[in-house]
């Protein structure tokens, strides 16, 4: 195996482990709702205060530059075993506690560490691969995003066990990481400018790849969040089992993730980041208008389209990250990348509590219509992009 693969293993590798962290949320908050007896609103604080704490980690990064003047693989290692111990800590303090939603913020502030840092690790490997390389750790990403839905179909894993193992698994990716070779595409930062972090809203390619990734986060983490609610109710309603519902749900995000974003990775690599940009994304919004036209419709319509959506839904998923990386500065690439998912994940804060209120006011069809809305933004968002000759830096000029 050579050196650019080992490091590639490794830090996707590295970075699924960490992020047991963030991934094991979902597993384990129906049994800790059930013991400790929450309310939905402490109960949804819990869960949000990862995403949170995660916005306020990449605001802070970008704004001291963290990522491009801190070694990569050290800054990966401090940020992954300070989650592993602050997700264990909450064994020893009572989930109806403030202490327990802070534990899960500064949880999600650690990872800030670990998400756009390994990004730029894996980049600094690429060569004309780049859509490839991301796409390969944010397939990663999906798979593990994906997993909560099969641990909570199949059960019988106790939530301290759970716990336990992700704690330890952040903590050994702590460890591994330190032995990832640096990419020798791999630059710090001369000189230290809080404003560098302002770029990807002054630079106007940059802003356009941000639009698009915008129109993408408002539809990618508000499906992940509640495909799986949507498929247990449709189902429930239909005499069908709930935990093959579950088992649709997980299929539907690891189907992205496996398939989706390499598969995305090496097109876009081939025939423009654009383009495939802008045929994931219409094809993805089609699918959000489709799985409230087959609502109803019985078991098989929904899957297909339910398997297409979470398909293409992540078939786009790391090219905008990959497009920010080719537009940015060298030695600001980290920063980018890091602001790139601090915007997009505060977004998602407001689609994921958006969705539940419209399906509960007027349907899920409805919420899946607006949904559909992202795609409309970042297709008109990289169409832009493409008109402007900064796109020849993107894909080695196949734009």
């Amino acid at each position: 195996m050579s050196p650019k693969s080992r490091a590639v293993v490794l830090i996707a590798l590295c970075q699924v482990m960490a992020l047991a962290l963030w991934f094991s949320a979902s597993a384990i908050l129906p049994a800790i709702v059930g013991e400790f007896r929450l309310g939905t609103a402490r109960a949804a604080l819990l869960s949000s205060a990862v995403q949170a704490g995660f916005v306020a980690g990449t605001l802070a990064s970008a704004v001291l530059g963290l990522a491009d003047r801190i070694e990569s693989r050290r800054l990966f290692a401090m940020a992954a075993l300070g989650g592993a111990i602050a997700n264990a800590a909450l064994l020893w303090v009572p989930f109806d506690s403030v202490f327990a939603v802070l534990l899960r913020g500064i949880t999600g502030a650690c990872l800030a560490g670990v998400y756009p840092v390994g990004m730029r690790m894996i980049a600094a490997w690429a060569e004309r691969d780049l859509g490839l390389l991301i796409g390969i750790l944010v397939g990663a990403l999906c798979l593990g995003s994906g997993s909560p839905h099969l641990i909570h179909a199949f059960g019988g894993v106790d939530w301290r066990v759970t716990m336990l193992a992700t704690s330890a698994s952040a903590a050994l990716a702590a460890a591994l990481v330190l032995l990832a070779q640096p990419g020798p595409r791999g630059r710090l930062a001369r000189r230290f400018e809080p404003r560098a972090m302002l770029a990807i809203f002054r630079d106007p390619p940059m802003r356009l790849a941000l639009g698009g990734y915008l129109g993408h986060m408002w539809e990618l983490y508000a499906m992940w969040a509640w495909l799986g609610v949507f498929l247990e109710a449709t189902f429930r309603a239909g005499g069908e089992s709930v935990a093959l519902a579950r088992i649709l749900a997980f299929a539907a995000i690891g189907l992205g993730g496996l398939v989706g974003c390499i598969g995305g990775g090496l097109l876009a690599d081939r025939v423009g980041r654009t383009r495939l940009t802008i045929a994931a994304m219409v094809a993805s919004g089609a699918c959000a208008v489709m799985a409230g036209l087959v609502d109803g419709m019985g078991l098989w319509p929904i899957t297909i389209v339910c398997l297409l959506w979470g398909l293409t839904i992540c078939a786009d998923s790391a090219q905008f990250s990959a497009a920010i990386t080719e537009l940015s500065d060298p030695e600001r690439v980290g920063t980018m990348l890091t602001m790139q998912t601090c915007v997009g994940f505060t977004l998602t804060l407001a689609t994921i509590h958006l969705v539940p209120v419209v399906a509960a006011a007027w349907s899920w069809p409805v919420a899946f219509y607006l949904l559909a809305l992202g795609p409309v933004f970042g297709v008109a968002s990289m169409a832009a992009l493409r008109a402007r000759p900064e796109s020849l830096r993107l894909a080695g000029g196949r734009r």
